[in-house]
């Protein structure tokens, strides 16, 4: 039925515009929806951003020719191009959200974009007749707010006020939050969420994302030590799978996708313990000691990067991802998979010298 549906969106030719195309998961999508043949738009703050996006395709092997790519400048931050962008769009796929490599002064700079431009694009979606906007949130707006019994699911919601939340979690909760009730006030479209755990799987840029960049750091020989903690890992490619069902799924609509390889969660030292089977000459740099929650939290006084780990309190979540695979027949590849993809392709890519300077 999904090949079906996506033979179908083909041939009519409508686009999907993508917003955040330029991101990790953004240039996944622009790729496998090329590759389905699929008109596709992508909203780009500047025309530099083409470059990028096109160069990203070539490392997926994707050539964007036959017109299928067109590019639209739009930003979340302001209303200007969005009306065109609209425009005799089909589906719109909203993957733009402010990612922070250093954090903000202010918690406001990465809140506001994120809340402000989901909104601003849902209204356009809305006032061109778009029916249905799948929105990329985070599993950040989900089981951030530890629960005693350890199992997470859709129905799960991060408090923004728990203690010590990073602003970039609580700039997905509070834009989520926005999404859903902008959409419950209006007629006329439809609204599903994606919330995605760790995303890792093979690069397309030499600008590794965060979660990716935990990896190259790893076979670099420069995380000999790692914090305990637990998470979730879902391949790139099944969070790209998982926008397109909850796209095209009739059932979709007003519902939230928690996208998870599946339990058990990974800890960073279990991820080393995966790369050292796979990178066995690597064993001496990979993470060879895991401080205990003990130890985290007292660190995590004075490094803020502990902060994180310490909010989840050694705790190793279970979360579900039946809801996803049972209503929409999404079917994700196992962490270690991933775990080892991700390094081959820093590793195919000249991102990472295994065992020195990357």
């Amino acid at each position: 039925m999904f090949t079906d549906d996506l033979s179908a969106l083909s041939a009519s030719g409508k686009p999907v515009l993508v917003t955040g195309g330029t991101g990790y998961v953004g240039g996944h999508t622009v790729a496998r929806l090329l590759r389905e043949g699929i008109r596709t738009r992508v909203t780009v703050r500047e025309s530099a951003q083409q470059t990028a996006v096109r160069a990203a395709l070539g490392r997926a092997g994707v050539a964007a020719g036959d017109g299928l790519l067109e590019f639209f400048p739009a930003e979340l931050t302001e209303d200007a191009g969005w009306a065109d962008a609209m425009e005799g769009v089909g589906h719109v796929l909203h993957l733009a959200s402010p990612f922070p490599f250093v954090q903000p002064d202010s918690e406001e700079e990465l809140i506001r974009p994120a809340r402000d431009g989901a909104l601003r694009v849902l209204q356009a979606a809305r006032a061109a007749a778009v029916p249905r906007v799948v929105m990329t949130s985070s599993y950040a707006a989900v089981g951030y707010t530890v629960k005693p019994d350890g199992h997470y699911s859709e129905t799960d919601w991060t408090d923004p006020d728990t203690e010590g939340l990073p602003p970039y979690h609580k700039s997905k909760v509070l834009a989520e939050r926005a999404a859903w009730d902008f959409v419950r006030d209006q007629d006329g479209i439809e609204l599903a969420v994606i919330n995605p755990t760790g995303i890792f799987g093979p690069v397309l840029s030499d600008r590794p994302s965060a979660s990716v960049g935990l990896v190259r750091a790893m076979l670099a020989g420069q995380m000999p030590v790692v914090p305990v903690m637990h998470f979730g890992i879902v391949d790139v490619r099944d969070v790209v799978d998982l926008h397109l069902r909850a796209m095209l799924h009739p059932k979709a609509a007003g519902e939230r996708f928690i996208g998870v390889s599946g339990p058990p969660s990974v800890s960073l030292y279990g991820m080393g313990q995966v790369l050292r089977e796979r990178f066995p000459s690597l064993a001496g740099v990979l993470p060879h000691t895991e401080l205990a929650i003990e130890q985290v939290r007292e660190a995590a006084k004075t490094d803020p990067g502990l902060r994180e780990a310490a909010g989840l309190k050694g705790q190793r979540p279970v979360i579900s991802n039946e809801k996803a695979t049972s209503m929409l027949g999404w079917q994700p590849r196992e962490a270690r998979e991933t775990i080892v993809e991700t390094a081959e392709s820093l590793v195919r890519w000249g991102l990472v010298v295994p065992g020195g300077e990357s």
